[in-house]
């Protein structure tokens, strides 16, 4: 048998830049950009973070598309348990993106509206990939 004797070689890896010049003004200006942004960028990755479970995903469309939905309805939409519902709508309330709003017995979940803008950014995006593709599918006219 061989042994494997090269994977026990290890490669080590430097820090160093082969470029000639370097452009001191546009890192200063990326570097002063990167920080004005990072409250932004640091609120963006948290929604996202929370949105990019699929089942999360799906309840944030439908509560864009209806409004208002409550946790029952959400379970036969999706085909899930109460429970299971109820965890991902509860990840999605702590993370500010919906709230609640009581009718009697009945609990409604909406999207909240400091969500709400950047959200239906991303929804624009998922529907004019979907329209993109139906595009796609049908036959030329002829």
């Amino acid at each position: 048998m061989k042994s494997k004797i090269h994977a026990s070689k290890k490669k080590t890896r430097s820090n160093i830049c082969i470029r000639t010049c370097r452009d001191e003004t546009q890192i200063f200006r990326c570097r002063q950009h990167v920080k004005d942004l990072t409250a932004s960028v640091k609120g963006l990755a948290s929604t996202l973070s929370i949105a990019s479970n699929e089942v999360r995903m799906k309840i944030l469309l439908l509560l864009a598309e209806e409004h208002s939905l409550c946790v029952c309805d959400l379970s036969e939409i999706l085909g899930m348990t109460v429970p299971a519902v109820s965890q991902h709508l509860k990840k999605l309330r702590e993370g500010g993106l919906v709230f609640t709003e009581q009718d009697g017995v009945t609990i409604y979940y909406h999207i909240s509206a400091t969500a709400k803008p950047l959200l239906d950014t991303l929804f624009q995006l998922l529907n004019s990939r979907t329209d993109e593709r139906k595009t796609a599918r049908q036959p030329a006219a002829g």
